[in-house]
């Protein structure tokens, strides 16, 4: 019976370079993998599987499959490259060499976007510094420049929120006053065979944000991140060509300050 010699190469994974933070965090929950991707991490140059497989004391094949895998988590970036300096034929395989990925992975749970309000605000005090406009009022232009372009790259109103962290959610509204609106869910049971041929009346459910994406920062300037807020949001009804749906304020406890009244 032949014998079939064993790769070292890392099977691929599908789907590498993963854009999921979560899987990417996951990752390094494997010790060995850890203590590769730190070794990387702290390292002057990009390293080589043997380079790597030295500092952790591991094998090379044990080496490239960690590698590999932190590789196409989108924690590492791969390039190649002869180490020997020779070139032309005779030269050799290019080694395969592994650096830190540039891109940032973060995770949190309920989701936020502190990055996205810093990007407002730094666009903000910019223009302020040119402009010498009212602060607010540049807060309000750029949020809403943002929510359009949002909106624009987006499919649907609740997939571009979902993205953005917002979590929507449908409700009706039901004994409306003047104190505001009473929230009611939406029945998960099968419809009325004998309603369903009757054609609905009123308006359809409106979208509510189970999550603020900015959270932490409500609690010090709600006026100011609540009017961003509601503005950013606009601007994503605006990019989707969205005539549904209405943004408002209407803060209420455990959710996000703006909720999407249909029309």
């Amino acid at each position: 019976m032949p014998l079939t010699q064993q790769s070292d190469e890392a099977p691929e994974v599908p789907g590498a370079a993963s854009a999921d933070p979560v899987a990417a965090v996951a990752a390094l929950d494997e010790p060995t993998r850890r203590r590769l991707y730190d070794v990387v991490a702290r390292a002057q140059r990009p390293l080589s599987r043997d380079d790597a497989a030295a500092e952790v004391g591991i094998s090379r094949g044990t080496a490239a499959f960690h590698l590999d895998r932190l590789a196409a988590r989108g924690l590492l970036e791969v390039t190649f490259e002869r180490l020997t300096g020779r070139t032309g034929p005779g030269a050799g395989r290019p080694a395969k060499l592994y650096r830190r990925a540039r891109s940032d992975v973060a995770v949190s749970l309920p989701g936020r976007r502190y990055d996205l309000a810093g990007r407002l605000l730094v666009q903000t005090v910019a223009d302020i510094e040119s402009s010498g406009d009212r602060p607010r009022d540049v807060l309000t232009r750029h949020a809403r420049r943002e929510g359009v372009a949002l909106g624009a790259a987006g499919l649907d109103v609740q997939e571009v929120l979902e993205d953005c962290g917002y979590e929507p959610r449908e409700t009706t509204r039901a004994g409306e006053s003047g104190g505001g609106s009473q929230e009611v869910e939406q029945s998960a049971s099968p419809p009325d065979p004998a309603s369903a041929a009757e054609p609905a009346s009123g308006p359809g459910p409106d979208l509510v944000l189970a999550n603020c994406p900015f959270h932490e920062m409500v609690g010090e300037h709600p006026e100011l991140v609540c009017g961003m807020n509601l503005h950013l949001i606009e601007g994503v009804l605006e990019g989707l060509h969205e005539e549904h749906y209405t943004a408002c304020l209407d803060p209420a406890e455990g959710r996000c300050c703006v909720r999407l009244r249909h029309r």
